[in-house]
């Protein structure tokens, strides 16, 4: 199956919900001048929204460096995006901007850590996803 590969910042909020998943996952350090994880397989990125009230710098820098670059940005299929709702419409935008960028789907949008049924919903999810991008017709 695919990869996970997620930045979470300091709050620890969405490594939090990482680690909830189970599953193998590389993290893109939040310092700004530590190496990149270079998935070189089909990934899905988990990432936090940093929006100000305009909706203005969604994607974290870390992140934006990560998918700088091509290689590694051929492989991501798809996106979850973390927020909080007390931001409107700018929820989980980070998603949005990723999605429009790279050409792949919003898989799902969840609110700061988490909750148990997010965490099922995505395991589930990945595990549907995963099983469509890797199936071939016969």
């Amino acid at each position: 199956m695919g990869g996970l590969v997620y930045y979470s910042s300091r709050s620890g909020n969405t490594r939090r919900f990482v680690d909830r998943l189970g599953l193998a996952a590389m993290r893109i350090p939040i310092e700004g001048d530590a190496p990149l994880p270079g998935p070189r397989a089909p990934f899905v990125l988990i990432t936090p929204t940093y929006a100000d009230g305009q909706g203005r710098g969604a994607v974290h820098k870390q992140v934006i460096r990560f998918l700088n670059d091509p290689d590694t940005r051929r492989h991501l299929r798809g996106v979850i995006a973390s927020g909080n709702r007390n931001f409107g419409a700018l929820f989980a935008s980070a998603g949005d901007v990723v999605a429009r960028k790279c050409g792949v789907p919003v898989l799902y949008r969840f609110e700061l850590a988490g909750t148990e049924t997010d965490v099922a919903r995505v395991k589930e999810g990945l595990d549907r996803f995963w099983k469509t991008q890797f199936s071939t017709a016969i």
